[in-house]
């Protein structure tokens, strides 16, 4: 990440409001010349240290591209496929005068309720550059279509001529792939090196005196036995489990056993499978066996005095087992591993936190598993429920490199924390049933002129334009960085194209094509215009933590600003008449101090030594695989006053009354004493009353009769016959609904020790090592004077 040539910019909605003194300003914009008889809302000046309130009512959505209406309502949405620059610049010199990222964030396999699913023995591309034939494509007549990413015109095949929903011939421009921008393909044979993979899931799991003490062995147990039959799959679902502490343990679980039958390798340094074939089992066959392992592994190890941990080892079993098919591999690990291949050592000293010699990883040996299970078709998956420091930076790599993904779960323990066993509960109940594509590869394609060149995800990059996810699930999220290799004069639309080749858990295999179209431009203004700040920001978040590891965690912090300093800076010499000491801002950019502001305070990037070195790289490993709406949470949550809700504003959903209260900015001043605040951070719910809240609310939604009778640790609230209850509950509710994790529910009281958590995420608001968002600007505004 170049501090001069900063990376990523985002964009959003506009909502009307109304900021004193930008009036005069728009005349003094004459300098930035617009094709438009009218300056559009998105290039109005902001005074962004006069006009602090900028956050609009509603939460921010991403910007319209400026298509003509036909062509918009064909594009693809922007929860699968987004920009960072809505207008596309037509030479790299404008993008560098520009001083905004451009790249594309992906969330390629998203749950979605309608999905046009293709049959056809002939899937139509592009014969030179491959490409999916799209809404953007050009028929020249009924028998020739042009190719919007390199111009070939290709024959239409016979069979296309005829549309199977229409019933009529002659009419390829009305067939279903040609009316919308996200599809799925059923593929044939040609799309496959050998028969579809069965699903197979593998749970590799410590029992070592930590992990038995801690209790996280009953709920997996019990979520396996909740959720046997929805797990993804068919007739051919097979299933195993592997045990590790200072040895390997495997069960037998072959057909026709009274019981499951426990093996037990001690050899460590020579790891071997006791009997390949019984290992894995078909899931319908061994169902009553598998039940009763379940039932008894809670209690196998209740006794044990075993403190190690030899997870390396068990790794390469589960490899050695998984190898012939592919599939999941589950890890649940409380320590750090201390025997054995890949054992680590504790390198937390809590006065070098934010050191970055231990961002990475201190050993090779998960990576190079992790390389070799990608290239087997087998994604690690890790769930990592610690009491103490277990290297998560070393760890990580299993799943980083193999596509899989991470759950963190500090200071886990089954009665200690309740909350975060609530929380394994529910991202179990998902991880277990969601959606899930097997031995997938996915290629990102781009109009001629533009060319990707870096990948951020949990991901294999296997050659230039071409990303290995053995596993892909639908909650993670991808980024690409572009550039703009060759002039676009000769277009004035560009096309990116995603196509995710994958394996569904019923054994199809299947091509999900998502297409976004967008113009081309010419004139800085209408770059500025049409950026998308959220995506903008969620791009720089994935090169700073890159720049993190591999420089500094201080470089990658002065990469940030310098991205806010730069494009601003370039914006208001752009605009003639500005005065230099004013920072001004156009209104689509209006976000982008307080969103970085925000990414500065993230447990990622924030400075001291209070943030856990694990913690960190969590924080880390979230950037990088979360699709944009999540990680947005992350970085800016949203805050709602809750202890008013009324009928004003509320939508109807599902026959649901929903109130809509305003955004709040996050800053202490916006609470009182007399209210009830709900902070909505992505995983997390922080519901906080203040001392004197009045009795009604407490009454009538929390179920206690005042503040003082409130419990300290409350994850839930009651469903009471309130009208105050009812609303509380279905605004809840309906933001739980837009998303696939559960997020688990924490009231705090003003008093209450657990509000420094609360208080944390309030990023316009002054701590110890960080500005205040006013102090923010200042600096900014110095850094531009400069």
């Amino acid at each position: 990440m170049q501090p001069s040539n900063p990376g990523h910019h985002s964009g959003f909605q506009q909502y009307p409001q109304q900021y004193p003194g930008v009036n005069q300003l728009s005349s003094t914009l004459g300098g930035l010349s617009l094709q438009h008889s009218q300056q559009p809302e998105s290039l109005r000046p902001v005074n962004l240290t006069q006009d602090r309130n900028i956050l609009p009512v509603s939460p921010v959505l991403a910007p319209v591209p400026n298509l003509n209406s036909d062509l918009r309502k064909l594009n693809c949405s922007p929860d699968s496929f987004r920009c960072t620059l809505t207008n596309i610049p037509q030479t790299q010199a404008l993008l560098n005068k520009a001083k905004l990222p451009l790249g594309l964030l992906l969330h390629p396999f998203r749950d979605l309720t309608q999905l046009p699913v293709i049959t056809s023995s002939t899937i139509v591309r592009c014969r030179s550059c491959r490409t999916y034939i799209n809404p953007f494509v050009a028929f020249i007549d009924q028998r020739r279509w042009k190719c919007n990413l390199c111009y070939r015109v290709n024959d239409v095949p016979e069979e296309f001529m005829y549309n199977p929903l229409t019933r009529s011939y002659g009419e390829p421009h009305k067939r279903p792939e040609v009316q919308n921008s996200t599809v799925e393909f059923i593929a044939s044979s040609d799309y496959m090196l050998r028969p579809p993979q069965p699903a197979v899931y593998l749970f590799v799991l410590d029992v070592s005196y930590n992990a038995v003490e801690a209790g996280y062995l009953t709920i997996v147990c019990q979520s396996l036995l909740e959720n046997l039959d929805k797990l993804p799959g068919d007739s051919r679902t097979r299933i195993g489990f592997i045990t590790f502490d200072s040895t390997v343990q495997f069960y037998n679980l072959q057909e026709g056993l009274s019981q499951p039958q426990m093996l037990i390798v001690s050899d460590i340094d020579d790891v071997f499978l006791p009997t390949p074939d019984s290992l894995l089992v078909n899931l319908h066959e061994s169902k009553e066996l598998i039940k009763d392992l379940l039932n008894a592994l809670p209690n196998m190890f209740t006794n044990t005095r075993e403190t190690h941990s030899a997870l390396g080892p068990a790794l390469q079993a589960a490899f050695k087992l998984m190898s012939p098919t592919g599939g999941r591999i589950s890890v649940f690990q409380s320590q750090l591993p201390s025997l054995g291949a890949g054992l680590l050592h504790s390198r937390e000293d809590p006065n070098q936190r934010s050191s970055t010699k231990h961002l990475g990883p201190a050993t090779d040996f998960y990576k190079k598993l992790a390389l070799d299970c990608s290239g087997q078709q087998t994604a690690v998956d890790l769930f990592l429920l610690s009491s103490q420091y277990s290297d998560l930076a070393s760890l990580a790599c299993m799943s980083k490199y193999s596509a899989g993904c991470i759950y963190y779960y500090p200071s886990f323990h089954h009665s200690h924390n309740p909350a975060q066993s609530e929380k394994l509960q529910k991202d179990l109940k998902r991880y277990l049933t969601r959606k899930i594509g097997f031995e997938a590869v996915m290629r990102i394609r781009c109009t001629k002129g533009l060319s990707i060149h870096t990948f951020h995800g949990n991901l294999f990059v296997r050659s230039t334009d071409l990303l290995s996810l053995a596993n892909v699930n639908p909650d993670a999220g991808f980024a690409v960085q572009m550039s703009i290799e060759e002039s676009l004069t000769d277009t004035s639309l560009v096309c990116f194209q995603t196509a995710l080749l994958y394996t569904s858990s019923k054994g199809e295999r299947r091509i999900r094509v998502h297409t976004l179209c967008l113009p081309v431009v010419t004139s800085l203004a209408d770059v500025y215009a049409g950026a998308d700040v959220q995506a903008a920001v969620c791009l720089l978040a994935n090169m700073a933590v890159d720049r993190s590891v591999s420089s500094s965690l201080s470089d990658a912090r002065d990469a940030l600003v310098n991205a806010v300093v730069d494009s601003l800076s370039a914006y208001i010499s752009t605009a003639s008449n500005l005065q230099q000491s004013t920072l001004i801002a156009p209104n689509s950019l209006k976000l982008f101090p307080l969103y970085i502001l925000a990414l500065l305070k993230q447990k990622a990037f924030r400075t001291g030594t209070s943030t856990r070195l694990d913690d960190r790289i969590y924080a880390m490993c979230q950037i990088k695989s979360q699709p944009l709406v999540h990680l947005m949470k992350m970085i800016h949550p949203n805050l709602y006053r809750i202890d008013r809700l009324t009928n004003e504003g509320t939508i109807h959903v599902n026959d649901r009354v929903v109130p809509q209260p305003p955004l709040q900015k996050l800053s202490a001043e916006k609470l009182t004493r007399e209210g009830a605040f709900l902070m909505d951070c992505g995983s997390i719910f922080y519901i906080w009353i203040g001392k004197s809240c009045d009795n009604s609310f407490i009454k009538d939604v929390l179920g206690y009769p005042n503040y003082a009778s409130v419990p300290q640790k409350l994850t839930q609230l009651p469903e009471l016959d309130t009208v105050s209850s009812e609303r509380a509950r279905s605004f809840i509710s309906w933001l739980r609904d837009s998303r696939p994790l559960s997020p688990v529910l924490q009231v705090i009281k003003d008093e209450s020790p657990a509000k420094t958590d609360f208080f944390q995420h309030l990023v316009e608001d002054r701590t110890e090592a960080a500005f205040s968002y006013y102090e923010f600007l200042l600096h900014i505004q110095q850094q531009i004077c400069k």
